[in-house]
C-alpha cells in the first residue's frame, strides 16, 4: 500500500483561506457506502441525517496562541511553534530560523527570555522566564495551517476554535467540529441528538506529510488525549442500547478507538499514536462527520479506512467537480460505517 494510492488532484483555489460569515453555512456531503451515493446537503441539515437517541461525540479541545516571534542575540528572526506545555515555565516547540537552533541559544520575545535546553526528536525543550501561557495570551498568534496562506488576524482567534472548546493544550483545530455554531446544536438537541465531549490535544505533526512510501511504514507522532468516566458511560449506554455513536472529526476517532478496550472505553489520561488505514477494522464508532483532508495524508487513510478507499477517492474527486471548500476553514462530509 503506497502514500501515492491516496492522491487526488486539488486546484488550489479550493482549498479555503478563510471561513464563511457563518459556521453552519458550510456544505455538508452525505456518503453512503452501501448505496455508493453522495447527497449534496448543508451542515445545517445534519439533524436530518441523524437519529433521536444518536450519540455525537465532539472534541473539546481548545487552541493555544501558539506562535510566537522571537529575536535571537545576533539579530535573527525566529519563528517559535508551542508544541506542549510540559511545565509552567517549559515547553515542547518547533524553532524556525535561518540557522537551526542550538543548546544553549537565548531568544528574545515580547520581553520575555527563551532558553533553548535541548532536542526532543523533531522538537526543541524551551524555558521561559515567564509561565508559557501568559506569554502565550499576551504575545502569540493562532497557528493557521501552512496552507492558509495569510497571517492570522483577530477574527482567527474565534473562528479557528469550536464554540465547545473548553481544555487548553492543541496548537490544531478539531477542526471537523467548527461547522457547530449555538442554533445547530440547538437543533441538534431538539431532534434527540445527545452530546458526550473527549479530549485529543491536537498536535503540529497532523499536518506533517508521510515521509515513507509504503504506508505501513509510517509511525504517527503523539498525542494527548483524555476519556472522562461521563463520555465513557454515554458511549456505554449508547451501545448497550443499540444507538449510533457518531465521531465529529478524526481526533475523536482516534481517542475512541485507542481508548477501546473489552467492550468498553478506557476512562483517563493517556497518549496515543494509533495510525488508522484500510484494513483497520473499527471498534468504538458507527459514523464519521468530518472535513476534507490533505491528499496522501494519515487522515485521508482513516476515512478511506472507514468507508472504503475507492468510495472516499471517488467522493473526493466528486466534491472537487461541485466545488466544494477544502480543509480546515472548508465544507464537511458525513459518512455512515457500512453494514459489513
Amino acid at each position: 500500500m503506497r502514500k501515492t494510492d491516496f492522491d487526488f488532484a486539488l486546484p488550489p483555489e479550493l482549498i479555503a483561506q478563510a471561513p464563511l460569515p457563518e459556521r453552519g453555512a458550510s456544505r455538508l456531503m452525505v456518503l453512503d457506502p452501501v448505496l455508493r451515493t453522495c447527497v449534496d446537503a448543508s451542515a445545517r441539515d445534519l439533524p436530518a441525517w441523524l437519529s433521536p437517541g444518536d450519540l455525537l461525540v465532539f472534541n473539546d479541545t481548545r487552541v493555544m496562541p501558539a506562535r510566537l516571534a522571537g529575536v535571537k542575540d545576533s539579530g535573527g528572526k525566529v519563528e517559535i511553534l508551542i508544541e506542549r506545555v510540559t511545565q509552567t515555565h517549559i515547553a515542547l516547540a518547533q524553532v524556525r530560523a535561518s540557522k537551526p537552533a542550538r543548546v544553549g541559544q537565548r531568544i528574545q520575545c515580547a520581553g520575555a527570555c527563551l532558553l533553548v535546553l535541548g532536542r526532543e526528536g523533531e522538537f526543541f525543550r524551551m524555558v521561559a522566564s515567564e509561565p508559557w501561557t501568559g506569554l502565550m495570551e499576551r504575545a502569540g498568534e493562532m497557528p493557521l495551517p501552512p496552507y492558509i496562506e495569510r497571517p492570522a488576524t483577530a477574527a482567527d482567534s474565534e473562528r479557528y476554535q469550536t464554540v465547545f472548546a473548553r481544555e487548553v493544550g492543541a496548537v490544531a483545530a478539531p477542526t471537523a467540529g467548527l461547522h457547530f455554531d449555538p442554533p445547530l446544536l440547538a437543533a441538534l438537541r431538539a431532534h434527540g441528538v445527545e452530546f458526550a465531549y473527549v479530549t485529543l490535544h491536537v498536535g503540529a505533526g497532523t499536518f506533517q506529510p508521510l515521509r515513507v512510501d509504503e504506508v505501513t511504514q509510517h509511525r504517527m507522532h503523539a498525542e494527548r488525549y483524555r476519556v472522562t468516566p461521563e463520555a465513557a458511560a454515554q458511549w456505554a449506554r449508547a451501545r448497550a442500547a443499540g444507538r449510533r455513536v457518531v465521531a465529529v472529526g478524526t481526533t475523536v476517532v482516534r481517542v475512541l478507538e485507542s481508548a477501546y478496550s473489552d467492550g468498553g472505553l478506557r476512562v483517563g489520561d493517556a497518549e496515543t499514536r494509533i495510525f488508522i488505514y484500510p484494513g483497520y477494522r473499527f471498534s468504538a464508532i458507527d459514523a464519521l462527520f468530518t472535513n476534507f483532508h490533505l491528499p496522501q495524508s494519515s487522515l485521508l487513510m482513516l476515512v478511506c479506512a472507514f468507508a472504503g478507499q475507492a468510495f472516499v477517492l471517488d467522493s473526493y474527486r466528486a466534491a472537487v467537480r461541485a466545488r466544494y471548500r477544502f480543509f480546515s476553514y472548508g465544507d464537511a462530509m458525513l459518512l455512515q460505517r457500512p453494514a459489513s
